[in-house]
């Protein structure tokens, strides 16, 4: 299914079209997918059927563009139950919900202490990306308005028809084609061919030469063909595939399918019109084609539909008309089955060319194995736009609220400290009964922060600088190295060095981070078992009813605002443990205590921790 997600500021407007040019790689071998699938599909088709295949592919082009990403039915309907239980329930807010709950003096306990960083800004190739696409997009409109100008000169120089026995002859094809509207009809010297014209308002436009020449029988299809393109919205469909050729004009691959698309287009009509005609009457229509052949034009009109095309179409449309036999119902039948087949494959591949579900923002997590039970917990949150995730390991079970946004990776901030130390620790940086590091005299806006510090108390006091000069001791390739080992988050650090953590580059998801906890918890990292030990006391902060509480906060502090709230750890019981995160958001005041109260507020409501 499909959930809707639209948060494009000033930045990703500008990164959007390095990622979509990337993206047109995969488009491309789709493309080339989809031409094959329908060259071997053709004889299994109708005319009319290979035209509307182009259809699914409009679609999937517009798939980078749409805000939404696959997620499962589950979350789907929690989702759904979370829209229609917000209109009826009364949501408390968090400080009331704290208020129910004798938490005040454990929240008390945390020291959320951050820095506020600066909004980051792309790279300068992204600036680049977006130059030459917009720039190119702004020639394309350009030659477009500069056509359409010309198709605007053409109505003004076109004269109604005069000629009384085609005026005749087209109202009976308007009754032939069961078209009620009265369609204007006009005659002009600056066409070869004719050609249907409008979307609101469309009209036909019939070459002199061709009223001069009047035959019956030819001009009867040639009208009945254009009527065609007004009876299948071809009009509408030219103004899709246009805005689609202005996209993607950097891609030779997309122009070649349009040029395809609207040649199949042209066989789509023939074919509706030989439905209409009887059989002797094929050999005449193809026979018209062939008359028309060395007079018809290709028109540089962008909002037209009409009986033209290059002698190589012609051809594939006179074979068309050679071999046209109504279709059986078995033959029918055979079409809508490798239609839906063909639709079936493109769907399976729109995850892959949506910039939205391509980009690292979010984390693909396999639920296939999982059990998940999705809870409404909106209630707790209050304004916050938040997630909750917790893993119950005893029973190797889920519980997730919120589960679009809890795959939504965001910047650990302050909760990325726990595996930073552990990393000093493993490389020797400090060490479990040594992790002192001096100050180094530099006045930073909390007290806590100017001293020396130990792994516990610069933990306690979540202090930036300690953990930032464990990174520098260690060395940006060292880092990489344990990021990539643990797998952590979408593992980017081309943010600045060594702040990378703090509302930059790196970031993480909810959910990654209980599965990363997990790990630590039973050591699955291989690293030193002491080690691990040093980093879990660190995070120790408190114990009440047989329970241990372990956790780390964090706060994302951009431009003096606090934009997102993290809290992180895990509960061990003497039968269990149970692992949790909880990330906010909002304009300025999501903080690590903020998601502190949230969470101790849920687990306690669940009987996990009281």
């Amino acid at each position: 299914m499909f959930a809707f997600s639209i948060s494009l500021d000033f930045n990703e407007a500008i990164v959007f079209p390095m990622r979509f040019f990337l993206c047109n790689i995969i488009i491309s071998g789709i493309l080339g997918l989809f031409l094959i699938t329908r060259r071997l599909l053709q004889n299994s088709l109708s005319g009319r059927t290979q035209y509307h295949l182009w259809f699914l592919l409009l679609g999937l082009l517009a798939v980078p563009f749409l805000p939404l990403r696959l997620i499962g039915l589950p979350q789907f309907f929690s989702s759904l139950f979370r829209l229609i239980i917000s209109a009826n329930v009364n949501v408390k807010t968090v400080m009331e919900q704290a208020a129910n709950t004798n938490l005040t003096e454990t929240v008390n306990r945390f020291h959320d202490f951050t820095i506020s960083v600066n909004s980051n800004t792309p790279p300068m190739i992204a600036y680049l990306f977006a130059i030459l696409w917009f720039c190119g997009m702004l020639v394309m409109i350009l030659f477009t308005l500069r056509s359409s100008l010309h198709l605007g000169i053409l109505k003004k120089s076109a004269l109604p028809l005069q000629n009384a026995e085609i005026r005749r002859l087209y109202q009976h094809c308007l009754l032939e084609t069961n078209i009620h509207r009265n369609i204007p009809i006009y005659s002009t010297a600056f066409l070869k061919s004719p050609v249907m014209a409008g979307l609101i308002k469309p009209c036909i436009f019939l070459p002199i030469h061709l009223i001069s020449d009047y035959k019956e029988t030819e001009m009867r299809y040639m009208l009945l063909h254009e009527l065609q393109h007004y009876k299948h919205r071809d009009a509408l469909v030219g103004y899709l595939m246009n805005l689609i050729g202005i996209v993607y004009w950097f891609n030779p691959l997309v122009w070649y399918a349009l040029t395809e698309m609207r040649n199949d287009r042209e066989i789509a009509c023939d074919t509706s019109v030989l439905k209409m005609l009887e059989k002797e009457d094929y050999v005449n229509y193809g026979n018209t084609l062939l008359n028309l052949a060395q007079k018809v034009t290709l028109f540089p009109f962008p909002f037209t539909a009409g009986l033209s095309g290059n002698m190589r179409q012609m051809k594939r449309r006179i074979i068309n008309i050679a071999s046209y036999e109504k279709p059986t119902f078995q033959k029918r039948l055979k079409g809508m089955a490798a239609f839906a087949l063909t639709a079936a494959l493109l769907l399976a591949f729109a995850p892959f060319i949506s910039i939205y579900a391509k980009d690292a923002n979010y984390y693909h997590w396999n639920t296939s194995s999982k059990n998940i039970s999705y809870a409404d917990l909106s209630s707790w949150f209050g304004n916050y736009n938040g997630s909750f995730v917790l893993y119950d390991s005893v029973n190797n079970s889920w519980h997730i609220h919120n589960p679009e946004r809890a795959t939504l990776r965001v910047a650990p901030d302050s909760t990325y400290k726990i595996y930073n130390a552990l990393f000093g620790l493993e490389e020797g940086v400090i060490a479990p009964d040594n992790s002192l590091l001096a100050w180094n005299g530099e006045q930073y806006p909390f007290k806590a922060w100017n001293a020396d510090q130990t792994l516990p108390s610069a933990m306690s006091a979540s202090v930036n600088w300690y953990f930032q000069e464990i990174d520098t001791q260690l060395g940006m390739d060292s880092v990489y190295r344990h990021i990539q080992e643990i797998n952590y988050g979408n593992k980017d650090l081309h943010g600045d060095f060594p702040a990378y953590w703090l509302e930059s580059s790196l970031k993480i998801s909810p959910i990654e981070q209980v599965e990363l906890l997990t790990k630590l918890h039973d050591n699955r990292f291989g690293f030193a078992p002491e080690n691990i030990q040093a980093v879990k006391d660190a995070i120790r902060l408190s114990s009440s009813n047989g329970r241990t509480l372990y956790g780390k906060t964090g706060t994302g502090r951009v431009d003096d605002k606090n934009v997102s709230g993290w809290f992180v750890g895990y509960i061990e019981t003497t039968d269990n443990t149970y692992f949790f995160a909880t990330n906010i958001g909002d304009d300025k005041n999501a903080t690590g205590n903020n998601a502190v109260k949230i969470t101790l507020s849920i687990l306690e409501d669940m009987n996990v921790w009281k």
